[in-house]
């Protein structure tokens, strides 16, 4: 009796433990199986969230416009090679409205919710320096064109990568030029500046590149009023009000494009003219020349990170813009269309040489890329020592009273010469 109850509890614990080795080969299974389905995908997933109302609506509809053509034509072809395998890509994207909360909302959606296989980002310096948090948490890797902030790559983290170039290096570039006139005999030495700036990261990066050059120039600029404003501002005449007070030969102003609007009109009612005038990356877009009329923005200066322009001098550029227009009725691109599709392509190669949508093996793709790129200086890369964040060439543009806008710097894919001092101000 013994022997038997002790046989078949010995029976008993084989058949449980077999059971348990069991369960435990069939969850392996399963999940490699998981892992092997989820690379094997039909199509790869691709997220994104722009601020398509909001403040910032209009730049965020580009961008979805820069985006769409960049998934278009890889779909068009077949998709991407990965693996020896044709896998197309699929986009989806939300509206953020133009507010943090909802951005980071929507990307931990993207990524937890919807398994999306990566992250494209959305506009804005504010936008991006949140919601990249959320990629950074997750481990998912977020290329952007919207961020160029260098705070943003300063953070430490190892997921994002930024196709924009630094604000710091947008208000140099500009300074480059009007040192050129000023050596030439067109500008007063010294020339007393005006630098306003948005009170954000953007704006003190802006800042930053004036005011060290100016520290720099052994006495040939002087720093004369240097205040901050905030985002969507309604009045700035008190600001304008220090500016007239002060007797400034140049006029420099970091603002987004609804800010520049809106400031620049006040300037104009309020009798202000400079031998310069800049708006940062603002000056040359459509919306600001229907709002104020050509004649009210003429010479004014711009540091972009793209122009259509360059598609003379540039194959990459020449395709994009004729691809551009074919697909949106022969409508010319803006800067932004070019970063977001860059964007685009930056995360699309990435793909390709890694070869899988494994996160880790793409992350370190990006962090190694160096591909031929449209924008200035002709690649795209995101070097380990600025943070993941490109270091393109600026380009100076400068509004002519025929509402043109010709690249007048750096000289060798230059228009037109640029004017100084401007003929709005000639007695």
């Amino acid at each position: 009796m013994w022997y038997r109850v002790n046989t078949m509890r010995i029976t008993s614990q084989r058949l449980l433990l077999s059971l348990v080795a069991l369960l435990v080969a069939g969850a392996c299974k399963k999940e490699s199986a998981g892992t092997a389905k989820s690379d094997d995908k039909a199509e790869i997933a691709i997220g994104a969230t722009l601020p398509l109302t909001g403040a910032e609506s209009r730049t965020g509809g580009f961008f979805k416009e820069g985006y769409e053509l960049a998934f278009d034509e890889v779909n068009a072809a077949g998709g991407l090679d990965v693996g020896g395998k044709k896998r197309k890509v699929k986009l989806t994207l939300y509206d953020d409205t133009t507010n943090q909360a909802t951005a980071n909302s929507l990307a931990d959606k993207l990524i937890n919710s919807d398994k999306v296989d990566f992250l494209l980002g959305t506009y804005s310096t504010a936008l991006v320096e949140a919601q990249s948090t959320i990629a950074e948490q997750n481990k998912m890797p977020y290329v952007n064109g919207g961020g160029a902030a260098s705070h943003i790559y300063k953070r430490g983290y190892k997921y994002i990568f930024g196709v924009l170039s630094p604000v710091e290096l947008l208000g140099t570039t500009l300074m480059n030029w009007i040192d050129e006139q000023q050596k030439a005999g067109k500008l007063p030495r010294p020339s007393k500046i005006a630098v306003l700036w948005e009170n954000t990261a953007h704006g003190k990066d802006f800042k930053k590149g004036i005011s060290d050059f100016a520290a720099k120039s052994g006495g040939a600029y002087e720093i004369a009023i240097d205040e901050s404003f905030e985002l969507n501002g309604k009045d700035f005449s008190a600001l304008l009000g220090k500016v007239k007070a002060a007797a400034v030969d140049l006029f420099l102003a970091d603002a987004h494009l609804p800010d520049y609007i809106t400031m620049h009109r006040q300037y104009l009612d309020a009798g202000l003219c400079h031998k310069v005038v800049s708006y940062g990356a603002r000056g040359s877009e459509k919306a600001a020349v229907d709002a104020l009329g050509k004649d009210n923005v003429a010479y004014v200066l711009s540091g972009v990170w793209w122009s259509p322009q360059l598609a003379d001098t540039i194959p990459l550029a020449k395709k994009f813009v004729e691809a551009f227009k074919a697909k949106y009725s022969g409508k010319t691109p803006e800067w932004y269309h070019a970063l977001a599709y860059e964007a685009a392509r930056a995360l699309f190669a990435g793909i390709q040489q890694a070869g899988s949508t494994d996160r880790e093996a793409v992350r370190a793709k990006l962090a190694a890329l160096k591909i031929e790129s449209m924008l200035p200086g002709g690649t795209v890369e995101f070097p380990a020592d600025h943070g993941g964040e490109a270091q393109n060439l600026f380009i100076v543009q400068q509004n002519q009273p025929d509402g043109t806008s010709p690249v007048i710097y750096p000289k060798e894919v230059a228009k037109a010469a640029g004017v100084a001092p401007s003929p709005r101000c000639t007695p």
